[in-house]
């Protein structure tokens, strides 16, 4: 997210296909995330309860979540949906400044290459923050964030515990980039694994790199059970502060308060054949 000096420009019901088991969503508390060199600070875990460490080597754990996750990724190829975006951004005194809204029909060509169609978009009005290229990049690749087989190679994680998520219990894992491509966008911060199924059903952390004048905020995602066992994600929520450098020598810091919401809803099937759930599925 861009400071406006800077030069670079609650329950979701999903329709699910018919024989798909009804949605089942998981609520997190805000827990923190691992140390490194871009730390992504959070609130203590409201979860006091520490379930018995895996049995399971923890590579295994890793191995078999990274490929459900690629099962997801392929799944949602098959998936359109709606998105709604919403960023608001604030006065110094605390009121309201402006808002900027987008809401766009997602969808995949055969080759998996994600189209947008926007059906509302209402004038941007924000005063102190402006959506730059990279935004754009996080709003589909972070934000959602998806952690394939393909993609460990570039990603540290180190397990921390096993912990209660709602109805469910999930194996907590930190995540960040081994090392920063110029040009590429990461995930650093916290992913909560189901400890049955191995799918995600939240990620908490941010993009990273921030860059001079471009700060991206601290995010929690959550994932629903849509289709067969696979989770997509639902709803992704932020409000943090971006601290900015300041404008000119000797001014002070430009903080910037910033409330982003991502809703995704309207699952909906089109795909000719896919594998969810250990079962071919026939449109």
């Amino acid at each position: 997210m861009a400071g406006a000096g800077a030069q670079t420009s609650g329950p979701i019901h999903p329709v699910t296909p018919p024989g798909v088991p009804p949605a089942t969503k998981t609520k997190v508390p805000d827990t923190p995330v691992a140390t490194s060199s871009t730390p992504v600070p959070a609130k203590q875990s409201a979860s006091t309860i520490s379930l018995a460490p895996p049995t399971m080597p923890i590579d295994q754990i890793i191995q078999k979540f990274a490929a459900r996750e690629a099962a997801f990724k392929e799944a949602r190829g098959n998936y359109t949906y709606t998105q709604t975006v919403t960023v608001k951004d604030f006065e110094p005194t605390g009121e309201q400044s402006g808002e900027y809204k987008m809401v766009a029909d997602i969808i995949f060509t055969p080759e998996g290459k994600r189209f947008e169609n926007v059906t509302f978009a209402p004038m941007n009005t924000l005063q102190h923050l402006q959506l730059s290229p990279e935004d754009k990049q996080d709003l589909e690749n972070i934000q959602p964030f998806v952690l394939t087989t393909d993609e460990l190679p570039k990603y540290e994680i180190k397990y921390v515990k096993h912990e209660p998520v709602d109805e469910l219990t999930a194996y907590v894992f930190d995540v960040a980039p081994k090392k920063i491509e110029k040009g590429q966008r990461y995930f650093q911060g916290r992913i909560w694994v189901e400890d049955k199924e191995f799918e995600i059903v939240k990620t908490h952390g941010k993009a990273v790199p921030d860059q001079k004048g471009n700060v991206a905020p601290i995010f929690d995602t959550y994932r629903e059970n849509i289709a067969g066992d696979l989770w997509f994600p639902t709803y992704t929520h932020a409000d943090d502060i971006l601290h900015f450098p300041p404008q000119s020598k000797g001014a002070p810091p430009d903080d910037e308060r910033i409330v982003m919401t991502v809703k995704y809803e309207n699952y909906k099937y089109y795909g000719v054949k896919i594998k969810v759930g250990g079962d071919k599925k026939q449109q």
